[in-house]
Formats: structure tokens, sequence, C-alpha cells
């Protein structure tokens, strides 16, 4: 019996998974083309995964009240824990070491993790505002000629190609 076998194991320890699953959300998110290319596995395990973040970022639009401001950063803290690297990092190696103590803040940018959320909550939150699930579709490719992996393209809905597309 598989009572509470719901999800696929990937071939990987529980770490790994997760940590796979917050790399790819993390790129489909960031991705300019709103879409990726992985297997049909990983897709369909990835798909639940980002549907969940982007819940939350659509819950954000619809919030009222007093204390709307500490919903949406509960509401953004609770999504950062679907993408890796919530931290900053270095441009280059030698910024951190140039100049005065204070100087080294210049060189600093975000990292994925982070341009995800904002994009996820700033941009995707209010696509999708209106739609009550189902943000990402999965497209069979065919199989990968190097090890017969049967691949995918994971995509999020209504991206403005597909917008512009439909006219």
């Amino acid at each position: 019996m598989r009572h509470l076998k719901a999800h696929r194991k990937l071939g990987r320890t529980t770490e790994h998974r997760i940590s796979l699953l917050r790399n790819l959300a993390t790129s489909l998110i960031n991705s300019e083309k709103d879409h990726i290319v992985t297997t049909v596995p990983k897709a369909k395990e990835l798909r639940p995964f980002v549907e969940k973040a982007i819940t939350l970022a659509r819950r954000a639009q619809h919030l009222s009240g007093d204390d709307v401001q500490v919903q949406k950063v509960h509401l953004r803290r609770q999504a950062a824990r679907f993408f890796h690297a919530g931290n900053r990092a270095f441009k280059t190696e030698q910024s951190r070491f140039r100049g005065k103590k204070g100087e080294a803040k210049d060189a600093i940018e975000r990292t994925a993790g982070v341009k995800a959320v904002q994009r996820l909550f700033d941009e995707l939150g209010t696509r999708y505002k209106d739609r009550n699930g189902g943000y990402t579709r999965i497209i069979k490719l065919g199989r990968r000629v190097g090890d017969n992996a049967e691949m995918a393209v994971i995509e999020l809905v209504d991206n403005p190609k597909e917008l512009a597309a439909k006219g």
C-alpha cells in the first residue's frame, strides 16, 4: 500500500530533492521567456511546488484591513521558502575588498531567490489576480537523445508572448 507516499523521490535524498525543486522554481520564475525545459517527472513535481508560491503572491493582491503591510511581509516570507538564496551576493570577488568599509555595499546585488520573490509578488501576483489556480502548463517534447529521458517544457500560462499571439 502507498499510504502517505504522495510525491516522486526523483532518485535523490530529501534535502537534495527540495534543493532541486527550489532551483527549478527559481529558474522558472526568473526566466525571461516564462518557461524551462526539464524531464517530465521533474516538471510534474515542480508544478504544485510553484503553484503554491504563486497562490501566496495572488493572496497578497486581495488583502484588506488594518495590518495589510504585516500580512504582505508574512506572505513574502512564506513564499521565500520556495526559492534559494534570500541573501545578498557580491558581483565580483575584488569588489569585496576594494576601498573603505562602506564602499563595498555599492557592489552588492540581489541573488536569484530574492529576484524571484520580487517578480512573484510584483508581476505574477497581479497577472494571476483573477485566476483560481492552473498557473502552469506542461508540454511534452519527446525523448532526449543521450539517455532517452522523456523531456517536457513547463511554462507559466498567460505570458506576454502567448497573449500577443492570441491578438
